[in-house]
């Protein structure tokens, strides 16, 4: 009952977050100090070149809705792909659509249109998602790390260890994890003073700079979340390589090894593709000496690159996904 109580509460935060993150704080009286408007400067430095920015910007974001979105339909409608490898490619296209959607549409606001307002509540909203999208997206690679484990180190077993219902369980511990790990830190911000100057150097509300008050427990819970859970979920990402080469190098043949290894380039690809820009985030915490506004461009950069990547890598690479392509291409063209 409790599992299920979760499992509901969790499904009617993503449908309606600002009610349910004023309900949060009204509930442990956590409202916040203020809700004025604060206001997202975009890109210091670089405000005449906000339009041509906004080009290269805009075609990430349509793209990677694109292809998110297809891989969805394709696996959908064909009964023959409701699998579990597939099922994690429709959770990895989730996460995708929900972190472009917590960054890119303000973003290209504040480009396009010089809309550069955001409430208290809307600036705590798109930092949770953006946030707990990254923390789930991270908990599917895992998962795609065991079903890569499972397949080559226990084939025989693969159909009985993995099913749908088992993958769509881990699917959900690991959103439960994203929302039981990210929610505490809009709460614990939510509770300072900010100062009169409400000018947010960034395109979005990644750090709220602005507390009058000593932030540091909140500073240190947004650091600590970073370095345990992808910590973790890169620890078990590894530990299933390295029984997986493990697997590879006792084939009897080059051929063999090749053939098995070539099963997770797109997962070893799609890795790379979170985890780098993960690394380069760190920039902005610790490149104080690097000029702001390259750090802000390159934390904009790098959000849209995993959502447009993914479903190329797994779209190029996944012969059912691109046969199903070509046969609804090429049934509406005769």
């Amino acid at each position: 009952v409790t599992f299920q109580r979760l499992k509901n509460w969790i499904l009617h935060l993503i449908s309606k977050p600002d009610r349910c993150i004023n309900n949060l704080m009204a509930a442990f009286n956590l409202t916040p100090s203020d809700s004025s408007t604060f206001i997202l400067m975009g890109i210091p430095g670089l405000e005449a070149a906000h339009v041509w920015i906004s080009i290269p910007f805009s075609m990430l974001y349509i793209v990677s809705l694109l292809g998110n979105f297809t891989v969805l339909f394709v696996v959908s409608k064909e009964q023959t792909l409701h699998k579990p490898m597939f099922l994690l490619l429709c959770m990895l296209a989730l996460t995708d659509i929900t972190m472009s959607n917590s960054v890119m549409p303000k973003a290209l606001c504040i480009f396009w249109f010089n809309l550069k307002g955001i409430t208290m509540g809307g600036c705590l909203t798109q930092m949770f998602f953006l946030h707990a999208g990254s923390t789930a997206h991270s908990g599917v690679l895992v998962t795609m790390a065991l079903d890569r484990y499972v397949a080559i180190c226990k084939p025989l077993r693969y159909t009985t260890i993995l099913t749908n219902a088992r993958i769509a369980k881990l699917g959900l511990v690991g959103l439960i994890r994203a929302v039981l790990f990210i929610l505490p830190l809009p709460l614990l911000l939510s509770r300072h003073p900010f100062c009169n100057n409400r000018i947010i150097p960034h395109t979005y509300c990644d750090h709220i700079a602005l507390a009058c008050a000593d932030i540091r427990i909140s500073s240190y819970y947004g650091q600590y979340d970073l370095f345990s859970v992808i910590g973790m979920d890169v620890f078990f990402i590894a530990v299933s390589y390295s029984l997986i080469l493990r697997a590879i190098f006792r084939l009897p043949t080059k051929d063999a090894r090749l053939k098995t290894f070539g099963t997770c380039i797109s997962h070893v690809c799609a890795i790379l593709a979170l985890y780098i820009p993960e690394f380069f985030s760190l920039m902005y915490r610790f490149g104080h000496s690097v000029p702001l506004h390259f750090l802000i461009l390159i934390a904009n950069v790098f959000h849209p690159v995993p959502p447009v990547l993914h479903p190329i890598i797994y779209g190029a690479r996944t012969k059912q996904i691109r046969g199903r392509l070509l046969q609804l291409f090429t049934h509406k063209e005769t």
